[in-house]
């Protein structure tokens, strides 16, 4: 009888182990808060002083209001929010990392990205983001 309550015991703690592990996973996750508007979604990780982040700025300002409704553009000072650094595993900023619609990651660029390299990236990965002069827009 002692081996079998030993094995119940030890499969009671990998199940609760399990569970708290996918609890983590899903408290700790990068898809976008609110899931009934979901897009696809660029988080840009530098800092307000950093030269090469502060040329990303009017970047970052010009895609979140021409791509409103259809892209999520998200700035994050690490130098302020240190955690976010960590979380992102950030090596390098200006850092851009480019998040499906479900949060998954699809791609990641370290330094200065410019928008028509941005927008020709998020075409490469599918989206299919209309152009703010196109018809559908206006």
């Amino acid at each position: 009888m002692k081996p079998i309550r030993a094995l119940r015991s030890v499969l009671f703690s990998f199940l609760c182990l399990a569970a708290l592990a996918a609890g983590l996973r899903a408290a700790d996750s990068t898809a976008p808060a609110d899931s009934k508007a979901a897009l696809p979604r660029l988080v840009d990780l530098g800092a307000d002083k950093c030269i090469p982040c502060k040329m990303m700025a009017p970047i970052l300002a010009a895609l979140e209001k021409e791509y409103a409704g259809q892209l999520k553009v998200e700035f994050i000072d690490v130098w302020k929010n240190r955690g976010a650094g960590e979380r992102y595993g950030i090596q390098l900023i200006p850092t851009q990392i480019f998040f499906d619609t479900t949060g998954k990651e699809l791609f990641r660029h370290e330094g200065f990205y410019a928008k028509k390299d941005i927008l020709a990236k998020w075409a490469e990965l599918g989206a299919a983001l209309q152009a703010p002069d196109s018809p559908g827009q206006r």
